[in-house]
């Protein structure tokens, strides 16, 4: 597929099939997310795939709490991006840059796995609004670790929506502000 079809087809889903995704699929998606660029080659992240139902539905719950992200029970896999302690270079240039780099990389990690998703036929929603502290512990991951976003992975119960976004015009200036 050409790239700029890929990124016109990626959007965010919120209806799945009921429809097991092939673990083959999500390790071609976890590889070219592993391949992302990140800040000083530091690689912060780590994959948590939840796709055993029992689980996943205590997780998806959780997900689906305080009234939002209602479809999340749907998904057949939920991919937990936890965030670990990248290079001491990047958590150091972060302070100094008022930047959060390790943040940036989740995002970029985040997008590469999405769009593989996509380019394999597959849907994704990235989500941030969930319990973390209970998903934390339902997936055994340590206190002081974090999970910046989760990502909802399946076959798309709804056909692809038109792109409503700005004009490209009002989003970019040449030379100054």
């Amino acid at each position: 597929m050409d790239f700029f079809d890929l990124i016109k087809l990626r959007q965010s889903t919120r209806s799945y099939k009921n429809k097991p995704v092939e673990k083959e699929k999500i390790l071609q998606c976890i590889e070219s997310a592993r391949l992302s660029p990140s800040a000083n080659n530091s690689q912060p992240w780590k994959f948590i795939v939840v796709e055993e139902a029992e689980l996943r539905e205590k997780v998806a719950s959780n997900i689906a709490w305080m009234g939002m992200n209602k479809f999340a029970p749907q998904a057949p896999v939920i991919v937990a991006i936890v965030l670990e302690k990248g290079k001491f270079i990047s958590s150091f240039a972060s302070v100094l840059q008022n930047k959060e780099y390790p943040l940036i990389d989740i995002g970029i990690v985040a997008n590469q796995f999405c769009l593989q998703a996509s380019d394999l036929g597959l849907a994704t929603c990235m989500v941030g609004w969930f319990n973390e502290r209970k998903i934390k512990k339902l997936l055994g991951i340590p206190k002081k670790k974090r999970i910046p976003l989760i990502i909802t992975l399946g076959y798309s119960e709804a056909p692809t929506r038109d792109k409503i976004r700005k004009p490209i015009e009002e989003m970019h200036t040449w030379n100054n502000y």
